[in-house]
């Protein structure tokens, strides 16, 4: 609080110092398409890679001596792009962080983040496999962070995002808590469950061959969704990650978040219509949500 003769800008300052901090480049938009056949390959990620290190004299001094311009770490991930990536982007995230710290002198670690866009090739009556070059871009998305403190050993976390999966019978939602002020939702033994599946798993092993493992987690949650009556949308998410688990013996433990995405049975009674769990109107919010880890009990 200024007092009544001080200024504005005339406070003693206070002593600080630096804390955790990092810099790189956010939103590089990057396609590769591999063209060594008539077949083409596609591949669509956007990726942030950040630095660690020694940036104190940046901060405190604006010394940017042998710092790594922000501008040459967007062109290093397109340059290494044409040179690499030529499998997951998890191994690519390792490629981009051992060089920044090979090259960059006060660097001694970092993360990078992708989020990739997932295509499949168009299906024609002439290419019943898909077409070699056209494709059309599906909702859900793959992610992953690569991190290192020293440019050797990396932290790998995997995951999935804007899976969007519904049934239409199924689920329920009974026994639960009714109060006698609050409660309005009735009980149910069929309605109709949706969600928006994000999940993001941790390795049991330095390596492995993450598209592969990312393609079993992928499939495996889309079939337990349908393989069992759901009383909850918890339970659904327990046995999912319990079989991911049980699949993939290279992950040690998967995160999931799920909303619950309200169809409701839309009143049309009033208008002398029967309505058999047929017409439905579509929740946006408010939703309930559900996050957790399923881990090994070993």
């Amino acid at each position: 609080m200024m007092t009544g003769t001080q200024q504005p800008g005339t406070q003693p300052k206070v002593k600080v110092r630096l804390g955790e901090n990092n810099y790189g480049k956010a939103e590089v938009q990057l396609m590769k398409i591999k063209r060594g056949t008539p077949r083409h390959e596609l591949r669509e990620a956007k990726v942030r890679v950040a630095m660690y290190g020694d940036f104190g004299a940046a901060h405190s001094e604006g010394d940017n001596t042998d710092l790594v311009a922000t501008d040459t770490v967007r062109n290093t991930v397109y340059g290494l792009a044409k040179e690499g990536f030529e499998s997951s982007i998890e191994e690519f995230g390792k490629e981009l962080l051992t060089h920044f710290v090979k090259v960059g002198p006060r660097v001694t670690g970092g993360f990078a983040e992708f989020t990739e866009h997932l295509w499949e090739r168009v299906q024609t009556p002439a290419q019943p496999q898909g077409h070699d070059h056209a494709f059309v871009r599906q909702m859900p998305k793959r992610t992953a962070r690569v991190e290192t403190q020293d440019g050797r050993r990396f932290t790998v976390t995997s995951g999935i995002e804007e899976l969007y999966v519904l049934k239409t019978t199924e689920s329920g939602w009974e026994n639960y808590l009714l109060d006698e002020r609050f409660t309005t939702l009735p009980e149910t033994h069929d309605r109709v469950m949706a969600t928006f599946v994000t999940a993001k798993w941790e390795y049991a092993v330095e390596s492995c061959d993450y598209d592969a493992v990312w393609e079993r987690v992928y499939r495996q949650i889309q079939h337990t969704f349908t393989d069992h009556y759901s009383p909850s949308l918890q339970r659904t998410l327990y046995l999912m990650g319990e079989a991911v688990l049980s699949v993939c013996p290279e992950i040690s433990r998967i995160w999931f978040q799920m909303p619950n995405k309200h169809h409701l049975v839309y009143n049309l009674g009033r208008f002398g219509l029967e309505n058999n769990n047929e017409i439905l109107h579509v929740d946006p919010e408010p939703y309930g949500l559900m996050e957790a880890w399923v881990e090994r009990a070993e």
